[in-house]
């Protein structure tokens, strides 16, 4: 445990560096401050919809804010970073989830490709139906498998028949 004493004189020093509102990290470790302090504030936080996408180079979009799911019913720290709060069904919420390392200590849930496209197909109303199909084709083309996305899909009944439809075109 560091006293406030001790805290100020680390920050002081260089030591450590505020990432935000009582989440610190030491000055020599690198990374990524706002998705550390996220991880750091919530267990349960995971990457979703566009950042996800992103993260696994499925679409040319740059996410203006981190798409962050939580369950649905969970809290959602206040943060400094640019977070966009997605709550979604406890009962799927855990289907393709992984872990992300951040640091050696700390890391932060990412939904795999196959969870991020449905995703996209199943908020195409919200996200944009360019961005499912455009996520769709990337996959395809780097050798991704039409079963392990209907797999992940049979889990999310409405975001089945449009992704049947798109793979079928």
């Amino acid at each position: 445990a560091l006293g406030a004493r001790g805290l100020r004189s680390r920050l002081n020093s260089g030591q450590l560096i505020r990432v935000g509102r009582g989440v610190y990290r030491k000055a020599d470790v690198s990374g990524d401050d706002d998705l550390a302090q996220v991880a750091t504030l919530s267990a349960t936080a995971t990457i979703c919809l566009t950042s996800a996408l992103a993260h696994h180079d499925l679409t040319d979009a740059i996410p203006v804010t981190i798409d962050i799911a939580v369950p649905r019913g969970s809290w959602a720290p206040v943060t400094n970073a640019p977070v966009t709060w997605h709550r979604f069904d406890p009962s799927t919420f855990d289907i393709g989830r992984t872990q992300l390392p951040l640091t050696d200590d700390l890391s932060i849930g990412l939904y795999d490709a196959e969870r991020s496209i449905v995703d996209a197909f199943r908020l195409a109303h919200a996200e944009g139906s360019d961005q499912a199909i455009t996520a769709l084709k990337r996959w395809l083309r780097l050798g991704g498998q039409p079963s392990l996305l209907l797999r992940t899909a049979a889990s999310f009944p409405k975001a089945l028949p449009r992704l049947h439809f798109a793979l079928e075109v």
